[in-house]
């Protein structure tokens, strides 16, 4: 899907630890229904920066625009409600209740939905993303595929025009990896969002993505297509590596 109006936008922004620059002057634009892949090293600032986009930290400097609307420094709960979510990268169930219940807080809540249309919209995503038929298991009783499938639920139920994805795929074997990749993919089409995603694994990416953007040391050092970026000297020597360029072709 090719980039649409713009959705996202993030002018120079940067956030720093006790002295030690987690980003540093970055900007991002997002448009409407594009898919974008987030990646880079181990602490290059990616959580930083979804963490950024979603209210839980206040950048030093820059601003976060979305929809058009300045949101920078707006409460979590706000940014939600305007219509960001995020799955994590470990699963956060609450275990003690239902595969439905853990959809229905979101849509109640995030979603502004009254109890009855929550339970239609709640049921309708474990549909979409294949959990209709454990709406009633505890939520720990779920495999680790079914799991990352509630995280992502449960992040649907905000009704997100936006979608953060934290390495959503990891410790699936490549066949639940693949099923879930078509399943993200049909979903971005169906909901008619926009996606960030976070990922380690090149070989996904290059189906799915529209663009990749990458950090190294908190600093951008390319945004473009797959092709473009996994051949750029200055991502390779930062994260990629020539075996791995290999592998990927």
């Amino acid at each position: 899907m090719s980039r649409g109006e713009l959705l996202l936008r993030l002018v120079d922004v940067s956030k720093g630890y006790g002295g030690v620059s987690a980003l540093r002057d970055v900007s991002l634009d997002v448009g409407e229904g594009e898919l974008v892949a987030l990646i880079g090293p181990n602490g290059a600032g990616k959580s930083t920066l979804f963490k950024v986009i979603c209210g839980v930290v206040r950048p030093d400097s820059g601003r976060v625009y979305f929809a058009g609307r300045d949101i920078t420094g707006l409460p979590p709960e706000m940014i939600c409600g305007m219509g960001i979510a995020r799955t994590h990268q470990t699963p956060r169930p609450f275990g003690g209740m239902s595969v439905l219940e853990n959809v229905l807080v979101p849509a109640s809540h995030a979603g502004g939905l009254d109890m009855r249309r929550a339970i239609g919209r709640s049921m309708e995503i474990l549909r979409a993303v294949g959990l209709e038929r454990k709406a009633g298991a505890r939520a720990d009783s779920l495999t680790l595929y079914e799991r990352r499938m509630l995280e992502i639920a449960r992040a649907l139920a905000a009704n997100p025009r936006l979608l953060l994805l934290d390495e959503p795929f990891a410790g699936l074997n490549p066949e639940e990896a693949e099923e879930a990749l078509t399943l993200v993919r049909g979903l971005r089409d169906e909901y008619r969002m926009s996606v960030i995603w976070v990922e380690h694994v090149m070989g996904l990416l290059r189906k799915v993505v529209d663009r990749v953007v990458v950090l190294n040391q908190g600093e951008k050092i390319a945004d473009g297509s797959f092709r473009s970026v996994i051949h750029s000297a200055e991502v390779i020597a930062a994260y990629l590596g020539e075996k791995i360029l290999d592998d990927i072709g």
